[in-house]
């Protein structure tokens, strides 16, 4: 695809499109190319000389048979979960444009809204809209609003998950301090002073 917008770009001829894409070939790319060049002398073919032509024989080289009917396994078993509406739209049309799918709207319609999670199909359901583009915006609203009612949930169980306290009850409730032992020893020596001297104290 990128390839193919730098030849509208710069206007590039038909003649010229696959000199110039060979040529940015480098490593296993350049060794099959000039390989498969030689085996095309060799069986007397002609050389590859358009764009198309090339294009077929890089997809043949690099994309197994089986690719297509995997990317279609794929686009059909598709499912939102974890991502977000956006994330979930782009991978589908991507899955579609690679697979090269063509489809009326209603039925790409359907494939988007058989995807989606639970929560968010039931409510657009019963919403109207006119396209594609409608219905996703929709999705987008009413995913916000799922993401606001769980945030305010998750505050208030925060919230209320801290122990109140009885302040009044603790107050009547407090123990005496109990004597230290610092206390208790200051007592005991003063008791003693007057039967013995303060140098034997100890």
């Amino acid at each position: 695809m990128k390839v193919e917008q730098l030849f509208v770009c710069h206007r590039v001829s038909e003649e010229r499109k696959v000199p110039l894409a060979t040529l940015s070939f480098q490593g296993n790319a350049m060794y099959w190319w000039t390989t498969l060049e030689r085996d095309r002398r060799l069986h007397r073919e002609p050389p590859i000389e358009y764009w198309n032509d090339l294009r077929g024989a890089l997809r043949r080289r690099h994309i197994p048979s089986y690719y297509n009917r995997e990317l279609m396994n794929k686009l059909q078993r598709l499912q939102q979960r974890t991502m977000n509406v956006e994330e979930y739209r782009q991978k589908m049309e991507l899955y579609m444009m690679i697979a090269s799918i063509r489809e009326n709207k209603s039925t790409t319609i359907a494939r988007f809204l058989s995807g989606l999670n639970l929560e968010i199909r039931d409510i657009v359901e019963l919403l109207p809209y006119q396209d594609l583009n409608d219905l996703v915006q929709l999705c987008i609203k009413v995913e916000q609003q799922n993401l606001r009612k769980t945030s305010s949930c998750r505050e208030g169980s925060y919230s209320n998950s801290y122990p109140k306290r009885d302040f009044k009850r603790e107050s009547t409730h407090k123990e005496k301090p109990k004597e230290t032992t610092k206390t208790i020893g200051k007592d005991m020596q003063d008791m003693l002073t007057p039967l013995i001297g303060t140098r034997d104290v100890k």
